[in-house]
């Protein structure tokens, strides 16, 4: 029996390997990469200055903090070309936080049929639906070389409509500010965690059509965005401008902006849409500012806001909020994502790589170097790698964290609890390219290759060892 770790910093390890642990599936940023003199500039301008930290430190409005709004208004539709609107905008505490928020306000246990999670999807959204009242009613549904198939989704809806009763009266009232959805869809359309694909714009078309066509709520985690890069460019030449670097495929339109291009649904009379996005300061500065935002209709966002546990205590993060507010409009956070984040991540994604295709593409590897088909553009966190039929991606995980003291995350932690059979899964790893020491990233994949080597050579071997760790082991310790 394993025992369970008690905390997230304690991880299995096997010190008999005689080699230091290298922790592939974390999704955390390398200490290094944290904003520490941006942050205490910010701190200190803030609580010198009674007209900045009196709000910062009070209860915030229910909205959010208003600087942020505008910040935020400013520079997402200068960089999505989409109308400037505060109202649009939501301050949260995270992406996570504020999918159980969006749950709480707009979903209910007698009228939400489903949540749909398109598969792999990132494992620890699944728990936030269970408490919110999903527990059995999560389904997978594919993706597809273009981020999810269309088809399969409509075919799963139509049948689940086909055998589902009509809803019953709802627990509690919506209310006028609110509504309740028929069903929830949850994606990551750029840069997806687990599989670093983008969603194509005709795949964002077609899903925001299907959402609306049954009453579906899309909640888009749009946290890689700003953290993307031409896989031919040099990491080493750099520009003070976000946008001196973009390419057209890292512009592509948010699900929530084709959502109100298209206008109010016929069955949406006051106008709150079918698609949201929730975006996060968590992969752009640290985890640990608790801070995101929620753009959507005027009429969704102000929804949200009714949250009960927002009107109680106000917007959250509120004076992480305010420091994000700051860097936020003297551009300082733009300039550093330009100038050190993007280029670190992309010079650490190409370390690794090169690796992949030296080490493992021999192997039979399946790797997908671009988040497009046939793209020049790849971002985020993960590497998503498939492995030759017949090699077991759980097996392998735990022969690599016992034989070489390394941790990678397989692909059945990805998989969506009580439908894990609709998309299989056991055929895949993920690796993390953000958080360990450079050299080990390289470290990391030669470790991976040789118990891949040992594996195929003796296949009967390693099944007989193949122990009976649970993926929530492996996941509570690697977060």
């Amino acid at each position: 029996m394993t025992t369970k770790p008690t905390h997230a910093s304690e991880v299995p390890s096997n010190p008999q390997s005689g080699k230091h642990q290298i922790n592939l599936i974390r999704g955390w940023p390398n200490p290094g990469l944290l904003p520490v003199d941006l942050l205490s500039a910010a701190a200190q301008r803030n609580l010198s200055d009674p007209a900045i930290y009196v709000p910062a430190l009070q209860y915030g409005p229910d909205s959010g903090y208003q600087p942020l709004r505008e910040a935020l208004a400013t520079w997402l539709s200068e960089h999505y070309r989409v109308e400037r609107d505060p109202n649009r905008i939501c301050i949260s505490g995270g992406a996570s936080q504020n999918v159980a928020c969006i749950l709480q306000s707009f979903t209910d246990p007698n009228v939400t049929q489903a949540v749909w999670c398109i598969s792999p999807s990132y494992h620890l959204v699944f728990q936030i639906f269970r408490d919110n009242g999903f527990e059995g009613r999560l389904r997978a549904t594919p993706e597809d070389e273009e981020g999810v198939d269309i088809e399969a989704l409509e075919t799963k809806l139509a049948e689940f409509e086909k055998h589902t009763p009509e809803a019953k009266a709802p627990v509690s009232d919506a209310g006028k500010y609110r509504k309740h959805y028929r069903h929830v869809i949850y994606a990551v359309p750029t840069c997806s965690n687990p599989s670093g694909k983008t969603m194509s714009l005709r795949r964002r078309e077609a899903l925001v059509r299907l959402a609306r066509k049954y009453d579906a709520l899309i909640i888009c985690d749009d946290v890689y965005d700003f953290l993307q890069w031409r896989i031919d460019s040099d990491p080493s030449k750099v520009s003070s401008s976000l946008s001196a670097n973009e390419h057209p495929e890292m512009l592509l339109p948010r699900l929530c902006d084709i959502d109100l291009a298209m206008g109010r649904a016929n069955n949406d009379p006051h106008g709150f849409g079918h698609a949201v996005s929730n975006g996060s300061f968590s992969k752009l500065t640290g985890p640990g500012m608790r801070t995101g935002w929620l753009e959507g209709s005027p009429a969704f966002a102000f929804g949200l806001a009714q949250t009960g546990a927002t009107k109680s205590g106000g917007s959250p993060s509120q004076f992480s909020a305010s420091i994000m507010a700051d860097l936020v409009q003297s551009g300082a956070l733009q300039e550093r994502l330009a100038t050190t984040l993007r280029p670190q991540l992309q010079h650490r994604h190409r370390i690794m790589m090169q690796a992949i295709h030296k080490h493992l593409e021999p192997l039979n590897v399946g790797i997908r170097d671009a988040g497009l088909v046939n793209g020049s553009v790849y971002g985020g966190y993960f590497v998503w790698l498939t492995l030759e039929e017949g090699i077991s991606a759980k097996l392998v995980s735990e022969v690599t964290m016992t034989e070489e003291n390394l941790v990678v995350g397989n692909g059945t932690m990805f998989q969506v609890p009580g439908d894990e059979a609709s998309v299989y899964l056991d055929n895949a790893v993920r690796l993390t390219f953000a958080y360990v020491p450079e050299k080990d990233l390289v470290e990391g994949v030669e470790r991976l290759s040789n118990v891949l080597q040992r594996i195929k050579a003796d296949p009967e071997k390693y099944k007989a060892l193949a122990s009976t760790m649970a993926d929530s082991d492996i996941i509570d310790a690697n977060k």
